[in-house]
């Protein structure tokens, strides 16, 4: 497969992930900011959202305080910020055209369908209908561009890089999920125990509060939430899960030049498929350092891939 094609359907996957990723993200963080609390606190963790996405310079340009219908306008709707999600389908409906000869129409058509909806959508107008039905129309349309893709597009080298891309964003967002969450609660980590509606906000954000019922059966305790959305193998957003996925399609695409990408992403799924979560919770200094230094692995495991993989050799030279 051509380099310039990988590449496309490689961002292409990780734009559609992203933005129901970002939707997911900032609908805990909505939810979370409906419970009483100081004005402070709620602000800290919208504060949270843009230094976890690397934006605090960019927000600043254009913002003078955090609050959040300043970040949710950042985050949802604003063409300038590369990581808002009316970017993310912009930029996803792009590559797909860029690639139309190799995605399937029935692909093309529901990225290109979903643009064209998103784009005439007013952010004023989707903060007064209720910010939460836009999210929920992001995830949908996310869920059905991942399903047409996997009903109607030939499982070859093409569905690899697509698959590729989708499960090592969402490990980075699962993970940039958790740590909002935990990241919040450090100043009041004594309470998080007794949080049950904000733990449960975060579990519905991640689809992920039917699992945990069948999975513990017992009440919503912050440990077990990390546990199922780090370590447990079968939960389709976690951590464990995603790098499966990955060491498992960098498999089927290795190349010559793929060895030391592999050997990364062995490494840590190795960690996940072995790990335990009090190990997790106590070495160092804590779940937060922890998640930290995961996403920095996952961004030199893109990093690597797209060396590998998606950079034409005469520019790799």
């Amino acid at each position: 497969m051509l380099s310039r094609t990988a590449d496309h359907l490689f961002w292409m996957s990780r734009y559609i992930e992203r933005a129901e990723n970002l939707a997911r993200l900032l609908d805990v963080t909505w939810q979370m900011s409906l419970v009483p609390q100081s004005e402070a606190a709620a602000n800290q963790s919208w504060n949270a959202v843009i230094a976890l996405n690397s934006l605090e310079e960019a927000y600043a340009k254009k913002y003078d305080v955090v609050n959040g219908e300043n970040v949710l306008r950042f985050m949802v709707s604003d063409p300038d910020n590369w990581s808002s999600i009316h970017s993310c389908l912009r930029m996803a409906r792009e590559n797909a055209h860029a690639v139309r000869g190799t995605v399937t129409t029935e692909m093309w058509e529901t990225l290109n369908s979903t643009w064209l909806e998103a784009r005439e959508q007013q952010f004023d107008q989707l903060l007064s209908a209720g910010i939460g039905e836009y999210f929920e129309w992001v995830k949908m349309r996310s869920s059905l561009s991942r399903g047409v893709t996997i009903g109607t597009l030939l499982q070859d080298k093409a569905f690899h890089f697509i698959r590729l891309g989708t499960l090592l964003e969402r490990a980075d967002n699962t993970a940039r999920i958790l740590d909002v969450k935990y990241h919040g609660l450090r100043p009041h980590e004594d309470e998080a125990a007794t949080d049950f509606y904000q733990w449960g906000a975060l579990l519905r954000s991640v689809s992920g509060f039917e699992v945990y019922r069948k999975v513990y059966r017992d009440v919503i305790t912050p440990e077990r939430v990390a546990e199922l959305l780090i370590l447990h193998r079968d939960m389709p957003r976690s951590l464990h899960f995603c790098l499966s996925g990955v060491v498992k399609n960098l498999e089927l695409v290795a190349n010559n030049q793929s060895g030391e990408t592999q050997r990364q992403a062995g490494l840590l799924y190795s960690q996940l498929r072995y790990g335990r979560i009090e190990d997790i919770l106590t070495d160092g200094d804590g779940l937060h350092e922890w998640l930290t230094d995961f996403m920095d692995r996952i961004y030199l495991l893109g990093d690597g891939i797209s060396k590998d993989f998606l950079v034409p050799m005469a520019e790799a030279a």
